[in-house]
């Protein structure tokens, strides 16, 4: 007999309200499950897993890994053996957006999947089960995900086809916990389009034409993809999403500011919604909001989080109120991996992304606390 969905949301809820009540021990957990995935690996295996015992030891015997270091590992794998670097075979292989740097290719294994299926959905589920229950759970969501059928990558001396995380992603999970998507995402793969301004509008056409009569209850994915949609429609049909549809919330994700900046703008486009932010990305489904303040709140149960400030590293949910610095992962298929994201905390596990990390983000936030830290 399958189990009740009530008690799968309800389980999946507490299991994370459980690691934000007592984080270390819930970070300690996730160190152990990592510890004993990493053990079936040559990289762990080269790292001295079995003399691992503590968060320190893992520290010192793991360096962190940038992607460019990572990429090395990655290519092993297509070229040799998944248990090089992963202690799982790869379902497929996916693409990051490469809005701010060259696109990535990450690796999907099954726990990695299950963890982002599982820590996405919290989200939706934590709202829903808040604000009404199961009625805001049925009902359709307008897919505005990126295609996953956009290349081709060589693995094994195969080519296989390559997309994008999201669009991969929703191909992978099409319903969640009851949500549809419209339109399906092998109908947005099927128009065989590509990311210049002819494709996105034909996107933007097709995805219109086949929801514009549906009853949407919410959106999902990305900020900026959110707002070029609304654009195109209101330019095109002289309308916004908010005189087609009755929506009930907005769950947006992807990039920094979405409280700051992003918020006010979908509200224009879209109503008066509650804007929920999820911490997405292609490695992983790492925090959402949990509340009506503008911060996220760490999967502390699934995955394993540090921050690098200077030269020194202390555990996330150690971070002091006002501290801030380089956010590292560590999930099922990457150990140690510094994301490229910048994190600063606000007390009570509350935590922003507030940007990448590169030059002009790190300035711009320096001279923000010099000037605004004291009102924080």
């Amino acid at each position: 007999m399958s189990e009740n969905p009530i008690v799968r949301i309800n389980k999946n809820l507490e299991s994370w309200y459980e690691s934000i009540n007592d984080p270390n021990s819930a970070q300690l957990n996730v160190l152990n499950k990592l510890i004993n995935i990493y053990k079936k690996t040559d990289y762990g295996i080269l790292n001295n897993i079995d003399s691992i015992d503590s968060i320190e030891d893992y520290q010192k015997n793991f360096k962190e890994l940038k992607y460019n270091e990572l990429e090395l590992w990655l290519q092993k794998i297509r070229e040799e053996n998944y248990k090089i670097f992963l202690h799982e075979a790869p379902l497929t292989w996916v693409m990051t957006r490469g809005t701010t740097s060259k696109s990535k290719i990450i690796p999907v294994t099954p726990t990695h999947l299950q963890d982002l299926i599982k820590c996405g959905s919290r989200a939706v589920l934590n709202y829903s089960m808040n604000k009404g229950g199961l009625n805001l759970l049925s009902g359709n969501v307008l897919n505005l995900q990126f295609p996953s059928n956009i290349s081709k990558l060589r693995v094994g001396g195969k080519e296989v086809v390559c997309g994008f995380s999201s669009g991969t992603y929703a191909k992978l999970n099409p319903m969640m916990m009851g949500l549809g998507l419209i339109p399906r995402q092998e109908e947005i793969d099927a128009l065989q389009t590509d990311l210049t301004r002819k494709g996105w509008e034909t996107r933007y056409e097709y995805i219109f034409h086949k929801s514009k009569d549906k009853q949407i209850v919410s959106i999902i994915g990305v900020a900026p993809v959110q707002t070029g949609f609304a654009r195109y429609i209101k330019k095109k049909h002289n309308i916004y999403p908010k005189d087609v549809w009755d929506l009930k919330v907005i769950y947006t994700t992807s990039v920094a500011k979405i409280h700051s900046y992003y918020a006010e703008i979908l509200k224009k486009m879209y109503g008066d919604l509650p804007i929920i932010e999820m911490y997405t990305a292609t490695e992983g489904a790492f925090a959402q909001q949990i509340d009506g303040l503008p911060y996220i709140v760490p999967n502390y149960d699934t995955y394993l989080f540090e921050v690098k400030s200077g030269s020194k590293y202390k555990m996330l949910h150690q971070m002091k109120r006002g501290e801030w610095g380089k956010l590292i992962i560590s999930t099922s298929m990457l150990p140690r991996y510094e994301i490229g994201d910048l994190i600063e905390a606000f007390g009570k596990n509350y935590y922003r992304v507030f940007g990448r990390d590169n030059f002009l983000v790190n300035i711009e936030h320096r001279l923000f606390k010099m000037f605004f830290g004291w009102f924080l």
